[in-house]
């Protein structure tokens, strides 16, 4: 398989079918895309429940006798400024996918996207100066608007002019987001960066 070249800074790469050459498999990509999203939530919502509101330790009125119903605590659920009956917690909306599913699943998305003809070899991006303009020069010459630039060192250089440019953002090897990669209409690679890919999906 080839990544084909976006520029003449870099010659199309040669890469290993085992990684940019495999079958689209729906369902797989589909669970890693939600449970990237999942683990995304912030899960931090709290709520009290009648052991943990303040007052409440006496008791309201005698047992009998008031003609009112009985009552141990000021702070049960059925009173105002009492404790809730199912407190929320803090938690995780994490979901559990194993290292071997998350690699076929990212092997089969970069194969999807080269199929497609959305993987794209670039080189030779990064500004001079943290200028958006310069970027956009550059992107413009490659006809690309939006998308997502993978690379193996991210320049601040690079970072710092592509935050202002809507729909296009940079990230590293590393940091991978399936969300972004499905979403993206182009993906722009560095050689260094397929490379690195290419050894840590293999």
């Amino acid at each position: 398989m080839q990544i084909p070249s976006a520029n003449d800074a870099v010659m199309p790469l040669e890469v290993a079918d085992t990684v940019f050459g495999q079958n689209f498999n729906e369902s797989l990509v589909h669970q890693l895309v939600v449970g990237y999203m999942a683990a995304g939530r912030a899960g931090t919502k709290a709520q009290k429940t009648r052991s943990e509101v303040s007052g409440g330790g006496a008791k309201p009125w005698k047992q009998k006798g008031s003609g009112r119903a009985r009552a141990g605590t000021t702070r049960g659920p059925l009173w105002r400024t009492g404790g809730v009956t199912f407190a929320a917690k803090p938690r995780s909306y994490g979901q559990k996918l194993n290292k071997k599913m998350y690699r076929a699943a990212m092997r089969s998305i970069f194969s999807e996207l080269l199929r497609q003809g959305r993987l794209r070899l670039v080189d030779g991006l990064v500004p001079t100066e943290p200028k958006t303009r310069e970027l956009v020069a550059s992107l413009t010459a490659l006809g690309v608007s939006q998308g997502l630039l993978i690379t193996d060192k991210p320049e601040l250089n690079l970072v710092l002019a592509a935050r202002n440019i809507p729909g296009f953002d940079v990230c590293g090897v590393t940091g991978l987001n399936p969300v972004k990669l499905v979403h993206s209409d182009t993906v722009l690679i560095t050689p260094g960066a397929a490379k690195h890919l290419e050894a840590g999906l293999a």
